[in-house]
């Protein structure tokens, strides 16, 4: 019932109050980030869905513009405190993840959800998924998952969607605030961040 009903409900009135916070946030940085690099505000990366349906992922720009695209061996986004592709301000952004707050926007019109997997590149197409990616699409992507809570950076993608399949298989209300609490926590002292 929670995941067929209530979870959207939760999505809809939780990113309702929290999108007046998230206007005020790019108000006060969204200056500060086109003049740092006179680019656009926002990177609207295009991601899988859920069921392989693709949608832009609203995100503060943290990367000067023009930026290589580096990934690490496994394909997954390359991501470190020492990457000089990230400007000042998409330092402090990445650390204290405001850059993720426009996803609001994503949950509130249905691409995401509050909590699910995190969602992932478009680079291979939704029909040569296996099926343990299949499966993790299989629900709306979050804002915070499982193992993003968890583990954040700290983890290969392997093991990552290891982690996501088991929150699919046991998604609950209680795992839930579980998972959005840990993700604050671990934002605030700053933990499990790959530093490579």
């Amino acid at each position: 019932m929670y995941i067929y009903f209530f979870k959207r409900g939760i999505d809809i009135l939780v990113s309702l109050l929290i999108l007046p916070l998230v206007v005020i946030e790019i108000c006060i940085l969204g200056p500060i980030i086109f003049f740092t690099d006179k680019g656009p505000i926002f990177y609207n990366g295009e991601r899988m869905g859920k069921n392989g349906k693709k949608f832009k992922m609203f995100k503060l720009r943290s990367m000067y513009t023009n930026s290589k695209d580096i990934r690490n061996l496994d394909g997954s986004t390359y991501s470190s405190v020492n990457d000089s592709r990230v400007t000042p301000i998409g330092r402090f952004l990445r650390k204290t993840s405001l850059d993720e707050f426009p996803q609001f926007f994503n949950v509130l019109i249905g691409d995401m959800s509050l909590v699910g997997p995190r969602p992932s590149l478009t680079t291979t197409p939704y029909s040569k998924y296996s099926e343990v990616r299949k499966t993790r699409v299989s629900v709306r992507p979050g804002v915070t998952g499982y193992s993003q809570a968890y583990f954040r950076n700290s983890i290969g993608q392997d093991e990552k969607f290891k982690y996501d399949i088991y929150y699919i298989n046991n998604i609950s209300f209680m795992l839930d605030i579980k998972i959005l609490f840990t993700t604050f926590w671990n934002v605030l002292v700053n933990k499990n961040i790959n530093t490579n």
